[in-house]
Parts: C-alpha cells; sequence; structure tokens
C-alpha cells in the first residue's frame, strides 16, 4: 500500500471525524441551551419578593447566550439538528411534571430543584466555552467572544449558587 497515496485522504477522513465530533457536542450543548432558556424563564416567572430582577438579568443572558452559541456553529458551518433541541425542549417541560409533593401548585421544593439544575447547566456552558476557547485556531474562526461569554457564565453561576442557597433555607427550613 502506497502510504504516500493515500495520505490526502486519511486527512479529509481525519477532518470529517473531527467535524463530526464538534457538530455532535456544540448540538447537544443548544439542546441543553434550548432548555436552559426555557428553565431560566420559569426561574424568573415565580421569582420571590426582591429577586425578580436579578432573575430576569440571568435569565436574558442564559438566553442571549444561546444566540450567541447560534452564532458560533452558523460562523463554523456547523448544522443545526432540530430534533435535538426539540429533545431538549420536551426534556425541560417534562421536568414540569416530577412529582413535587403538590397537585396543582407550585411546591417549595421547586425552586430549589430548578435552581441547582439551572446552576448545573451553567456550569455546562461554562465548560463548553472553556474547551472552545482552548482550541487551536478556533478564536480565528468565531465572530463570538468566547472570553466574555466564559466570565459571563462564572458570575451567572455565582448569582445561581447564592439564588440557590436562598431557596435552600427556604425549602428545607424545619419548622
Amino acid at each position: 500500500m502506497d502510504i504516500e497515496r493515500i495520505q490526502p485522504q486519511l486527512r479529509e477522513w481525519a477532518g470529517a471525524r473531527a467535524d463530526r465530533a464538534l457538530t455532535i457536542y456544540l448540538n447537544d450543548h443548544l439542546a441543553g441551551a434550548t432548555a436552559g432558556t426555557r428553565l431560566a424563564r420559569r426561574i424568573a416567572a415565580h421569582a420571590p419578593t426582591g429577586q425578580a430582577e436579578r432573575r430576569a438579568g440571568v435569565a436574558r443572558e442564559i438566553r442571549e447566550d444561546r444566540g450567541a452559541l447560534l452564532v458560533l456553529m452558523h460562523s463554523l458551518h456547523v448544522p443545526v439538528h432540530h430534533h435535538l433541541l426539540l429533545v431538549g425542549a420536551a426534556a425541560e417541560a417534562l421536568g414540569v411534571l416530577k412529582p413535587n409533593g403538590r397537585l396543582v401548585r407550585r411546591a417549595r421544593l421547586s425552586e430549589l430543584v430548578e435552581l441547582e439544575a439551572m446552576y448545573l447547566g451553567v456550569c455546562g456552558k461554562a465548560a463548553m466555552w472553556r474547551t472552545l476557547a482552548e482550541l487551536p485556531g478556533l478564536d480565528r474562526q468565531t465572530v463570538v467572544d468566547l472570553p466574555l461569554l466564559l466570565r459571563r457564565a462564572t458570575a451567572q453561576s455565582r448569582l445561581l449558587e447564592e439564588l440557590r442557597r436562598e431557596a435552600g433555607g427556604r425549602a428545607l427550613a424545619v419548622v
């Protein structure tokens, strides 16, 4: 077998596998961002007194971050797998139906569980921005500011942790 003859084919195959991995990776995060955007909106809608503005702000940023991910995917010519967006939206909607000790009204525990889920999602988003920022040459191929998005995700996780601690005190207080 003449290795020089097949090297270009091997490089093309390796590049196609890398493109496929990036497509899967970004679409998985987009599905999570779709669910996260819906969850953030619900968290903001059920804000206790004094938290509405902070929760609305983080919900807005999370929606904008999803938009930045779409812009990034477009700039890298990564196709959107729309069926995964439906899965993400469905998963978030099913989360509302989980048993929480109440049949009709929101339970005290719902706020805590939702904030924990949102916190985990934001940590995953931060990990994605870090991973992408560390890829050689990606910063020259993208139109989004990855360091800014990472700083914003870090700030969001700090705020969500604060809100989560407060919600834990309310939901699990022994009376």
